[in-house]
């Protein structure tokens, strides 16, 4: 009687932990951007959201020329891995910065936000990356 206990407290376990491995590993994809193109977008920063599990940047500026200016919602990495890319943290953007974004766009759905690659801040030319990988020594 025990072995089955055993057994069917273990298919249980097994059973629990699968479903919630598809939400985990969703979550943090990034299919929902075009990573084959490449947006830029100039404008000012109008909040910083610097939250777990992704900072967001809210922008208000143009990608082409004689457009008016709109909001975009820019995705980011978590708050630790912007850290370790140097230059970000909290009050690395304020309200009202001149910015230069570079960005993955949303697929086809017409909304205008993205995930970003690098922001220059055009006052200081300081360029903030999101590549945390690419700062990390190879390994032998």
């Amino acid at each position: 009687m025990s072995k089955i206990v055993n057994s069917l407290s273990l298919c249980i376990l097994l059973a629990a932990y699968g479903a919630g491995v598809p939400t985990a590993a969703a979550h943090h994809s990034t299919a929902m951007f075009d990573s084959s193109k490449n947006v830029v977008l100039t404008g000012t920063v109008v909040e910083l959201r610097w939250t777990n599990p992704h900072v967001h940047v809210v922008l208000n500026g143009t990608t082409k020329a004689g457009e008016p200016p709109a909001e975009w919602l820019i995705e980011t990495t978590s708050p630790t891995n912007l850290q370790r890319t140097g230059g970000w943290g909290r009050t690395a953007l304020k309200p009202g910065d001149r910015v230069r974004a570079e960005f993955s766009p949303l697929r086809e759905d017409g909304s205008r936000g993205g995930r970003l690659k690098t922001l220059t801040l055009i006052d200081t030319g300081q360029v903030l990356t999101t590549d945390y990988r690419g700062l990390e020594p190879a390994a032998e």
